[in-house]
């Protein structure tokens, strides 16, 4: 695992190839192996490969989203907010062991944030994302997690550039 995180970059541009289906599959179970609050499971995960549709996920905010565009395949990452308080949590911890499981299979993988973020509209990303992927109005989408094989390969953070003063022993400011 610590190999895994020492090698894990965001990857926003693609190659045009396809993933494989066997290698969806695995990521849809490493998906749905996450663990959750209490075991409620409030996620859903809507995979998209279609590129008009990506496109439309990808114009979910002004910035930060348009990597989804290029990206072979898309992850939405929504919860109906009903179902656990905790929903955020839960469905970030399965948006990251899906970016690391990507990783593992040789994929690249970015984040686009769209929970608190707005469309150019004004209104919520999420608002628009629902009625794109036909959601249930209750429902959020928390990010949308783009995939495929990377363009180029970046090498990991050294470790000389971690936040080290991030980390406090025993009490804060030690």
């Amino acid at each position: 695992m610590l190999d895994l995180l020492r090698k894990r970059r965001s990857v926003r541009r693609f190659l045009e190839r396809p993933i494989e289906a066997e290698k969806v599959e695995l990521l849809i179970e490493a998906l749905l192996r996450s663990p959750s609050s209490k075991g409620r499971n409030p996620w859903e995960f809507i995979i998209v490969t279609d590129p008009e549709q990506r496109a439309k996920l990808a114009a979910a905010k002004p910035r930060g989203g348009s990597f989804v565009a290029n990206a072979p395949l898309a992850i939405v990452v929504c919860a109906d907010p009903d179902k656990c308080d905790v929903w955020v949590e839960d469905c970030s911890i399965a948006a990251i062991i899906l970016q690391l499981a990507a990783l593992e299979l040789g994929l690249g993988s970015c984040w686009s944030q769209i929970r608190k973020r707005n469309h150019i509209d004004g209104d919520p990303s999420s608002d628009y994302l629902c009625q794109q992927l036909n959601l249930p109005d209750r429902y959020e989408v928390e990010a949308i997690i783009g995939i495929g094989y990377p363009l180029e390969e970046k090498a990991g953070h050294d470790k000389n550039s971690l936040a080290y003063n991030k980390i406090h022993r025993n009490v804060f400011g030690s």
